[in-house]
């Protein structure tokens, strides 16, 4: 196919899709622009006429476009005008800079592609005698409306200058004037020397003017090139070789996208132009300047940004300069390979568009920096999880307890010895070249390629002179001297060598990150979820499908990487790769998937032993210098060459130059292709490969469908109205399918929070969605809020509802809200705004009325319409309930996020002592004592008066009177009860204990069904008690007694009276064993209580309990009841006097140390100055030996024992060998376990 046909057939294929014009229209005349007014927050024509005529910015339109639209990229022509001059048409005189100014933009697709936008705007001397007119006009309207103000210092003239239309043309503005005031102003004279002033008779007035090339890719250097020789030739006294039109037209229909790994030339009006693209094994195509990013931030900055934006907050550039919000916002989406942001992609907010600041969902947005506008004065609804990078002071404010990057010291310190290579500063703030465009130099092609082109034809007679002066100048830039040969990279020009490293830079700072994913995400595949059979049942299912194992997956990676993990997994576009790579079962997958998973196989053929992912090093990208060097060789030497620009076929007087004005191009030559007749060398065939480059960018059409991307742009109100309903709509949605995720992970892991069954959430994991809970009603709270008020949107509702509640009699519905809210506001934690907005969260959620709270809140319809603008989310009423209703789902299960979270603070306990209903009058004469422990620390000893069966305390670090203070505990898990046995009858049947949380409302029941004092039961003292949380309405059940009869109190007894089969007995064994087990191989934050799993219902002590009863005679060699401890107690006995008899005897047969560990433990246990019981001496004994990795040895020694066979029965478990082997075995698995025990369990005993 030749270049031609490529160029001209399809619109998709070529380099740029619409050539533009935007400036003034002086058939309509002036109209002020509202929205350029209003970019700080302020009243749009009161600001706007405070200002001289000359500073404030009127609305531009599209003058022309070409052609007049393609078939796979419509023309916007709205969105395109506010692009190109986001401020509208700014009228300079001589007096101030004329400097052209270069900036490009962005519009997105709702298919998911992009169209990129270059920008070259200059000033255009304004020949409209209508225009000079009404700008003259204007300005002695202000220095009339200035003087009277001034002198008069009245507000009347200020209201009556806000009031005046701003939208109305210059030509009525004009005409409304009657004779009085046109003989007043026509009394005025110029304020000669005066700032903004505007004389027709002594000054010049100049228009801005802008020329924007539409591109498919983003072509920066080539786009800017082109525009800015275009400019060169309109400003030059000498006419280009070809009319202007002949340039546009080759640009448009006959320069074709370069293939994927070739560079392509093609011509603009003073020289040769050079562009490029990535092979299919590249990085995609990005040549936004990384360095000046990283110069502007920093290497620090940068990375804390890039973090932000790969967890989805609200992003908002800030900056002066319209490119630097480009060049920032498109360097950190390149960095995010092989991820895609999937939210609102702004990087330039024209005015107009500041509502989208409003937005309750994800964004990256960039608005411009006015001069002298201050920082505070920017209406953002919320900043709780917004990421403000103020570019030209080189500050990221980051959301507060954001996660690091992993091996982020190690990544800094890779990025800035490359910054340092390129001799740019790490540390950012460096002074960068300014955007506003130079004459460029001449490109450095090889004469000899030019020679070629025009031995092929490419060039004609006028082209041939022009080259005859590129040889002149070349030979003149090179002293007069030509090479033969081809020029290396010492012979080219100062600028080309400038982008060409640029270029190399890019590249190699690209080729960290995408070594970063690489390196953590290496074996995502093995972690994907393939459950569905067809595209089709996904589909249907999607919503409740898992993709992606995260529990496994965050398992095996190293620790310090999890708190950024667990987060960027619960992103949208974590979800969207994955989502990708299982459509790649049914369809093609996507090219940024596809190039990534080949990375990674690569990855695997070269370094095949490197699985471990828990261990990994920080390893450097080793392919910085092979990676650049591609992009070196296409920049150096052209593969392909695009047409030449040639003569059109146009009507006698067009195309005439006029040196300072851009021409009045001729449409019918531009609205579409012309066929020409040139030919060309073989190196300009160039096929059709724009299909690759749109499905680069290209989304499946099945995956996640998010906002109206191109109504983003529309600024009409019906339009504006539309969006935030959608805004609406999608938060409705995420709190749906938030609350789900929450409910089905939390529910997978109720049984694990007793030790039992497997766990499908960390604690991290749960972290991180009730994170991302106080992130969506921090945005849901900020959407629509009509002025702000903190940091906080949320707190900030709370505080106003508060102070409204204040001012009424009425009591509130909900006297828990207030509770709360005053608690939060007392804790001594030091939290700003967003802070104490998570905890009253957190602690709502715990209390299981987060949903009730809310409801209370929104009960003020005043406080809300006072508050909150007619679109806010929480003016929906219908949605708002929804809203609510999926919150009250939460209920269903319980939470301890703030009891886990905030553990330094204060928090009161209650404890109930709860004694069997019939023996309740013994509490009468007993002194009890309580220690509560929980995963945080414990109350130590807390003494209970006499008769008293309830104390109050709270925990801190002083003692006063009865109360007793110390920190949160966290989770209770063990309480110790004791009693001083001092009394008539110091005896008493406890049923259980009951602790509540004054605070959080949670309750903990301490089962015992024990007797607690000398001479009955076995005899104890204090009791180590395992807690457990009681499920709301279950404290009342807990609170009675439950009459179990005192003989039947004793597991010991149950299990003799029940006959439970050995198969039993084993199988509940080798079940505590193996939860045991389970619980060691689940990362440290997924694991359980370990004391339940030791001391708890099903635990290992209960288990061996149950194993060295079965079969154990009574009523033959014990008295009374039969505890286990007493056959421990004799069997040591017996052990050492058949020592001591051997030593008499004078036998040689020792005792091995594991009988020696055996008695001594035993001995020591025994002499403890703990009265614990029979029962707590047992369960101490093998807490202890498990710790110590003996009970394994112990086992044998009892079952070989002389007094086993007298005390058991035959059949007898411990008297079975191959019983007594295996459970040995099993314990002997646990060795390898480092078992740390609770001191509650522990207290008293040296060993």
């Amino acid at each position: 196919m030749s270049g031609t046909a490529a160029a001209t057939g399809s619109a998709s294929c070529r380099f740029a899709h619409y050539f533009v014009v935007c400036g003034v229209d002086t058939e309509t005349g002036l109209e002020l622009d509202d929205g350029a007014a209003t970019c700080q927050g302020k009243d749009a024509v009161g600001e706007s006429f405070e200002q001289s005529p000359i500073r404030r910015s009127f609305k531009s339109k599209v003058l022309v476009h070409y052609p007049e639209n393609t078939d796979r990229s419509p023309f916007n022509k709205d969105a395109v005008n506010m692009l190109c001059m986001p401020r509208g048409l700014s009228f300079h005189t001589q007096a101030n800079s004329l400097d052209p100014q270069f900036h490009s933009f962005t519009i997105s697709f709702d298919d998911g592609t992009r169209s990129y936008g270059f920008v070259h705007t200059f000033y255009e001397e304004v020949t409209s005698a209508q225009i000079i007119t009404a700008m003259q006009t204007l300005y002695q309207m202000h220095h009339v409306e200035h003087h009277s103000s001034s002198s008069a210092s009245s507000p009347s003239s200020s209201s009556s200058s806000a009031s005046s239309p701003s939208t109305s043309s210059m030509d009525s503005l004009v005409s409304s004037l009657d004779e009085s005031d046109a003989e007043s102003l026509a009394g005025v004279s110029g304020c000669l020397g005066c700032t903004g002033s505007f004389d027709p008779a002594r000054d010049t007035l100049y228009v801005s003017k802008a020329i924007c090339l539409l591109t498919p890719l983003p072509f920066l250097q080539a786009s800017r090139r082109f525009l800015s020789q275009l400019h060169q030739a309109v400003t030059s006294h000498t006419a280009p070789p070809l009319p202007l039109e002949s340039y546009i037209h080759n640009i448009l229909y006959e320069v074709p996208l370069p293939p994927p790994g070739r560079s392509l030339r093609f011509h603009g009006v003073q020289g040769p132009i050079v562009c490029q693209r990535p092979g299919p094994s590249e990085l995609p195509l990005g040549e936004y300047p990384l360095g000046e990013a990283f110069s502007l931030l920093g290497v620090d900055n940068m990375v804390q940004l890039l973090t932000c934006a790969l967890l989805e907050t609200q992003v908002l550039l800030y900056s002066h300069d319209y490119q630097r919000l480009m060049t920032v916002a498109e360097g950190i989406t390149t960095l995010l390979f092989p991820f895609q942001w999937q939210h609102i992609y702004l990087p330039i907010v024209s005015a107009p568009l500041h509502h989208l600041l409003d937005a309750p969902v994800p964004f990256l947005m960039g608005i411009q920096h006015r001069d002298g506008a201050q920082r505070s004065s920017l209406h953002l609804p919320h900043e709780a999880n917004l990421c403000f990078v103020d570019i030209d002071n080189h500050c990221v404010e980051a959301p507060e307890d954001l996660p690091v990057f992993p091996d982020q010291t190690e990544l800094i310190q890779e990025l800035s010895e490359i910054l340092l290579r390129f001799g740019l500063p790490p540390q950012g703030g460096g002074i960068t070249k300014p955007t506003t465009t130079t004459s460029l130099r001449l490109s450095s092609l090889v004469l000899e390629d030019l020679m070629e082109d025009r031995r092929n034809g490419n060039l004609g007679g006028e082209e041939l002179a022009v080259l005859e002066r590129l040889q002149a100048l070349a030979q003149r830039c090179e002293g007069g001297k030509t090479s033969e040969g081809r020029k290396t990279l010492g012979n080219v020009f100062e600028e080309e060598e400038e982008e060409l490293k640029a270029a190399k830079l890019n590249i190699q700072l690209r080729e960290v990150f995408a070594g970063r994913f690489a390196a953590i995400f290496g074996r995502y595949e093995e972690f994907v979820i393939h459950s569905a059979l067809d595209l089709d049942s996904w589909l249907s299912n999607r919503e409740g499908t898992f993709n992606f194992d995260k529990v496994s997956f965050l398992s095996v990676q190293p620790a310090p990487y999890l708190r950024f993990l667990s987060r960027f997994l619960e992103t949208s576009m974590f979800s969207s790769f994955v989502e990708g790579k299982v459509i790649s079962r049914w369809a093609d997958r996507e090219p940024l998937q596809q190039l990534f998973d080949n990375r990674l196989e690569r990855e695997r053929l070269y370094d095949p032993d490197d699985n471990d992912s828990c261990n990994c090093r920080y390893r450097k990208c080793t392919t910085l210098f092979e990676s650049a060097q591609a992009a070196e060789r296409r920049l150096l030497r052209a593969d392909h060459t695009a047409i030449h620009p040639h003569l059109l076929d146009m009507r006698i007087g067009q195309g005439r130059h006029h040196p300072g004005y851009f021409p009045k191009l001729q449409a019918d030559v531009l609205a579409q292709g012309q066929n020409t007749n040139k030919t060309k060398s073989k190196r300009s065939t160039v096929t059709d490969h724009s299909g690759a480059d749109n499905d680069l960018r290209q989304k499946h059409t099945f995956v996640r469908k998010n906002l109206c991307q191109s109504k983003l742009l529309d600024p009409s109100p019906q339009i504006i109205t539309q969006t935030h309903r959608e805004f609406v709509d999608e938060l409705l949605s995420e709190c749906r399918l938030k609350t789900k995720r929450m409910l089905m992970e939390r529910m997978g892991k109720e049984s694990a929070e007793v030790g039992q069954g497997e766990a499908n959430i960390t604690g991290l994991q749960e972290n991180t969605l009730i994170h991302g809970l106080c992130d969506l009603l921090e945005r849901t709270w900020g959407h629509g809020l009509q002025l702000k008020q903190g940091k906080s949107a949320l707190w900030s509702h709370l505080l106003h509802y508060q102070a409204a509640q204040g001012k009424t009699e009425v009591p509130a519905e909900s006297p828990g809200q207030s509770v709360t809210l005053v608690f939060i506001q007392t804790m001594s934690e030091g939290l700003s705004e967003v802070g104490q907005a998570r905890a009253w969260i957190h602690l709502a959620l715990e209390k299981k009325m987060l949903s009730q709270h809310l409801k209370d809140l929104l009960t003020n319809q005043e406080l809300l319409r006072q508050l909150y603008k007619p679109h806010a989310f929480l003016l929906c009423e219908e949605e708002r309930e929804q809203f609510l209703f999926h919150l009250l789902s939460l209920n269903t299960v319980d939470y301890l996020c703030f009891t886990r979270v905030f553990t330094s603070i204060s928090i009161p306990y209650r404890v109930a002592i709860i004694p069997m209903k019939k023996l309740s009058i013994a509490m009468a004469t007993v002194n009890p004592w309580v220690c509560v422990s929980g995963e945080v620390g414990d109350s130590g000893v807390i003494q209970m008066q006499r008769n008293t069966q309830e104390i109050f305390f709270q925990v801190c670090l002083s003692h006063s009177d009865h109360t007793c203070k110390c920190k949160n505990l966290g989770r209770l898990s063990t309480l110790q009860l004791g009693q001083e046995n001092s009394g008539l009858l110091a005896k008493c049947l406890i049923d259980c204990v009951m602790v509540y949380n004054e605070i959080t409302g949670h309750t903990y029941k301490f089962p015992c069904g024990r007797w607690l004092g000398k001479g009955v039961g076995d005899g104890s003292l204090e009791r180590v008690l395992i807690g457990q949380l009681v499920s709301p309405g279950g404290e009342e059940d807990a609170g009675r007694g439950t009459g179990t009869l005192p003989e039947l109190a004793s597991p010991s007894q149950i299990f003799i009276l029940s006959g439970i089969l050995s198969v039993e007995v084993q199988e509940d064994m080798r079940e505590a064993a193996n939860n045991l087990v389970k619980h060691f191989h689940k990362h440290e934050q997924e694991r359980g209580n370990l004391t339940v799993l030791l001391c708890g219902e099903g635990g290992l002590v209960l288990s061996l309990e149950k194993f060295l009863l079965h079969g154990l005679k009574t009523n033959r060699l014990f008295q009374r009841n039969v505890f286990v401890w007493d056959f421990i107690e004799k069997a040591v006995v017996s052990m050492e006097t058949d020592d001591q008899m051997a030593d008499l005897q004078g036998s040689t047969l020792k005792k091995g140390p594991p009988c020696d560990s055996l008695c001594h433990y035993v001995n020591t246990i025994n002499v403890s100055p703990r009265n614990i019981g029979k029962e707590g001496k047992f369960q101490l004994f093998v807490c202890l030996g498990i710790r110590d990795r003996l009970l394994s040895q112990w086992l044998p020694l009892l079952a070989e024992c002389p007094l086993t066979a007298r005390a058991y029965e035959e059949d007898a478990l411990l008297r079975d060998c191959a019983a007594v082997n295996s459970l040995s075995r099993i314990l002997h698995t646990l060795d390898e376990f480092t078992i740390t025990l609770e001191m509650a369990l522990v207290k008293g005993v040296d060993l």
